[in-house]
């Protein structure tokens, strides 16, 4: 180890009111300006930004609530958005109208669940949105001028994403189908039966589609030997045409305006870039900022170039635009504030380790720039299942860097990025090969003398924090220390009052709980909560739809009766991802101090 002294440790009060842009907006019609969402008041707002740079970004929607998903109307003179409240994921669809300033709520008094995902009929007289109105999350369609909302499809699944073909006479939409596949189904808009997108008949895993300017084709990204690729699929013909093969995935394909080309965003592990494929020669381009996240491409309507959000950990999530012409890439938001540009950010490096069990795992691995003894380290585990650690854009990371922690996040079996064998190992064994994997990483940590052995936590969200907690329970010898954020303990209390969009998931991937009932006790962390012996943190959310706080609560309870270190923290307004700056701040300098006391520091 060295003994150089660390570089001043990044503040993090002031890294975490780092504003970022979210990855969805949209450009207008004429180009001429974007719409997205932005935290840099601490709270989502939407904001229009000119694309030449001949203004600052200016906020369109201010007062309670998150704002996400801008969406302009085809002839330019509306904006669409979504709009939730108090984290509870209850979205209403708004339209805003820039001429005169109004801001409609067009789904008022709606007890159901709406999806921020939504699209505009090319027409301008309707939106297609999805709801569980009728019990389940279906894919409907209103009028904007007011009127009953009338439901186009009703399959036997939960549909995740809607698009309009640009003749208004068919809508994609994205079902999840079974296990973790998806499948995309083409419905008539007037009525009719649907149909799935498939080859030679076979079922295709498919999602991410994209109607071609005629409304001829789709591209689209469809599961093709373990990894998804790119493919054109013909309406008329029902032909399917792979557009490219090799390693990683291929996602998000999107045509530019005159139909002769397609971008993508290809992955490979934990990093993106982009491609334009040229369809007519076959040829392709990558384009690359730098090492990090690549996310939305998609053609300026000149076609002359590309507009995307770019992150990576020496840069918040901002919208850039890539002239295709060999021009420099520019960015067309500046979330950085000056002051931090100077600043060492900590790049992670990809490394692998043997599980307990023997598989490879593959993991970031964030090192402190000097200390002068073995440090502690962090177990950081993402979320999702489905998710993985990449290389993108983490304050809270860097700060832990910062003061000279080891940060190591595994990309567990079950994390996407790594093929499909490896996003499925863990289906029907959540809690179990996945757990050993985030175990293994503290033990690849004392191995390869990266940290003292005594100072070892783990912490998560999401899904992330019920690894914590099945890591504490299952290894207690292991760690110093726990923080799980709005996690889930208990496999049955969390069937029981998750959406049914969410109970079709546990079900195709950890079984029923009637039928499986053996299983889901022995892979709930909350029936042996008596085995940790380290302290624990649990921070929750009032409002959480998807990891009840009750899951926390009872948690605690169990804890503190059985005279074990629990320090709880509820938010009352925040749901399962914390969207008010002051909530954020305060959750993340909470898990912070709580780890940095257990460090002795």
């Amino acid at each position: 180890m060295n003994s150089h002294p660390l570089p001043a440790i990044p503040d993090l009060d002031a890294l975490l009111r780092i504003p970022f842009v979210d990855e969805e907006y949209d450009v207008s019609p004429d180009g001429a300006r974007v719409a997205f969402s932005w935290n840099r008041t601490g709270q989502w707002e939407i904001h229009l930004l000119p694309t030449n740079g001949s203004a600052d970004p200016c906020p369109v929607t201010e007062g309670p609530g998150a704002k996400f998903a801008p969406r302009g109307s085809p002839d330019g003179r509306h904006l669409a958005y979504a709009l939730d409240l108090d984290g509870g994921e209850q979205y209403d669809i708004y339209l805003y109208d820039p001429q005169t300033g109004r801001h409609t709520n067009l789904t008022p008094d709606t007890p159901d669940r709406i999806d921020p995902s939504f699209a505009w009929s090319p027409d301008g007289t309707h939106i297609a949105f999805i709801s569980n109105r009728s019990g389940r999350m279906d894919t409907c369609v209103m009028p904007v001028d007011g009127g009953p909302a009338r439901p186009v499809l009703a399959l036997p699944y939960s549909d995740l994403e809607v698009t309009w073909s640009p003749d208004g006479r068919h809508l994609a939409v994205v079902c999840h189908t079974r296990g973790q596949d998806t499948g995309i189904f083409i419905v008539p808009a007037d009525g009719g039966p649907p149909y799935a997108v498939a080859e030679g008949g076979r079922p295709l895993c498919t999602r991410h589609p994209a109607w071609s300017p005629d409304g001829a084709q789709l591209a689209l990204s469809a599961e093709r030997d373990g990894v998804f690729q790119i493919a054109l699929y013909d309406l008329a013909s029902g032909r399917l045409v792979w557009q490219t093969d090799g390693d990683g995935d291929r996602e998000r394909p999107v045509w530019s305006p005159d139909g002769h080309r397609l971008t993508w965003v290809h992955g490979r592990g934990p990093v993106t870039w982009l491609e334009v494929m040229d369809l007519r020669s076959g040829d392709t381009r990558t384009l690359c900022l730098e090492a990090g996240i690549h996310s939305r491409p998609r053609f300026t309507p000149d076609g002359a170039g590309l507009l995307f959000v770019f992150e990576n950990p020496r840069r918040p999530p901002d919208l850039w635009y890539f002239p295709l012409d060999g021009a420099s890439p520019r960015p067309l938001t500046q979330s950085l504030p000056p002051e931090f540009r100077d600043v060492p950010f900590v790049m992670p490096e990809e490394v692998w380790y043997p599980s307990l069990d023997g598989l490879n795992v593959p993991a970031l691995l964030y090192r402190p720039r000097s200390t002068d003894r073995k440090p502690p380290a962090v177990i950081y585990v993402h979320g999702g299942p489905t998710w993985l650690s990449r290389v993108c854009w983490d304050p809270l990371i860097q700060h832990m860097v910062g003061r000279g922690w080891v940060v190591l996040a595994p990309n567990y079996r079950g994390s996407t990025g790594y093929g499909r064998e490896w996003q499925l190992a863990n289906r029907f064994d959540l809690g179990g090969g996945d757990t050993r994997d985030v175990v293994a990483g503290a033990d690849y940590l004392v191995r390869e003398g990266l940290a003292d052995p005594a100072r070892i936590a783990v912490t998560g969200v999401s899904y992330g924090g019920y690894l914590t907690m099945t890591a504490l329970t299952g290894y207690p010898d292991r760690w110093a220390a726990g923080s799980a954020v709005v996690p889930f303990l208990n496999w049955f209390t969390e069937y029981a009052s998750e959406r049914e969009d969410l109970q079709q998931w546990d079900r195709e991937n950890f079984g029923d709980p009637e039928k499986d009932r053996d299983r889901y006790y022995e892979r709930s962390p909350f029936f042996f909560l008596d085995r940790i012996t380290a302290p624990v943190q649990l921070i929750c959310g009032a409002n959480d739809p998807r990891c009840p706080a009750s899951e926390s609560i009872q948690a605690r309870d169990v804890l503190q009766a059985l005279g074990k270190e629990c320090d709880f923290v509820l938010y009352p307004d925040e749901g399962h991802g914390f969207l008010k700056t002051e909530n954020l701040v305060d959750a993340k300098k909470r898990r912070v101090a709580f780890l940095a006391r257990v460090f002795g520091e």
